[in-house]
């Protein structure tokens, strides 16, 4: 919670993957409460009004996607949120001129994009929401310790360099300094 807080002030898409992570452990948990006091909560040095907070936080996540119905897979709306929120600020850089150095960086992610979604089967998908199941996919196969392939590595790398991008760009956005002409 207070890492989810801090991430989304500073980087959305480490926020965000962040809280996929999150997501993954509440179902690694069994969508139990008392398991993730014990396997989550009880492992940080908090305060007792702390852990009241983080636990009813965890409770309401819980909640959420119980009624969302993402117990098993699937986002939050409130992630999901994000996405759409990210997607916007994407069209919007695309079609203004004066980010051309953003389409350009766009455009050299497009065919990685266009090959994972062809790898995933999943052409629904938008290029955003695509970069993030690549980037979310290699964090996981990092913690298992697995070995990326270099023609993955220099996917990563790409896709890695255009959301830093976007999420820079989302940064100054919602400090109202992205669209003004002082820059």
């Amino acid at each position: 919670m207070y890492i989810a807080s801090q991430k989304r002030k500073e980087n959305i898409a480490e926020y965000l993957l962040y809280m996929w992570q999150i997501e993954d452990l509440i179902r690694a948990n069994g969508l139990d409460l008392d398991k993730i006091k014990s396997n989550v909560i009880d492992k940080y040095q908090l305060s007792e009004p702390q852990i009241k907070e983080m636990t009813e936080w965890y409770e309401s996540l819980i909640d959420m996607m119980r009624r969302e119905n993402v117990q098993q897979k699937g986002h939050l709306q409130l992630n999901k949120n994000v996405i759409l929120q990210l997607d916007d600020l994407h069209h919007a850089l695309l079609k203004d001129p004066k980010f051309a150095e953003y389409g350009a960086e766009f455009y050299k992610t497009l065919p990685f994009i266009v090959e994972l979604r062809a790898k995933q089967g999943d052409e629904k998908l938008d290029e955003i929401e695509t970069c993030f199941a690549a980037l979310y996919g290699t964090l996981m196969l990092r913690l298992q310790g697995k070995e990326l392939s270099a023609d993955t590595l220099k996917a990563i790398t790409q896709i890695s360099r255009f959301i830093a991008m976007l999420a820079h760009y989302y940064k100054l956005d919602s400090e109202d300094k992205l669209w003004n002409d002082n820059d």
